[in-house]
C-alpha cells in the first residue's frame, strides 16, 4: 500500500479541503516530503501536511476526513 502525502487545510471545523501532493511506496521518502513541505510553511497559515497510508487516494481522502474525538488528557500528562 503506498503513502499519500496530502496539504490540508480547514477553513470551517467541518470542512477540510484536501490536496495531493505525491504517492510514495516507501515511508521514508514520503516522510522526507513532508517535513520539508512543513519546514517551508509559514507560521500560523492554517495548513497541516500529513502522510496517510492506504490501499487507494481515496481510501485515503477519506480517513483524512473522518472526524476524530480529542484524546483526554490525564493529569500526569499534563
Amino acid at each position: 500500500m503506498p503513502y499519500y502525502v496530502f496539504k490540508v487545510t480547514q477553513p470551517t471545523p467541518i470542512l477540510k479541503n484536501l490536496e495531493l501532493q505525491d504517492s510514495f511506496e516507501n515511508y521514508r521518502e514520503a516522510r522526507t516530503l513532508a517535513r520539508s513541505m512543513r519546514e517551508d510553511l509559514p507560521a500560523n497559515s492554517g495548513i497541516t501536511v500529513q502522510i496517510m497510508h492506504a490501499g487507494s487516494e481515496l481510501e485515503a481522502e477519506e480517513q483524512l476526513q473522518e472526524k476524530r474525538e480529542k484524546p483526554i488528557l490525564k493529569e500526569w500528562e499534563m
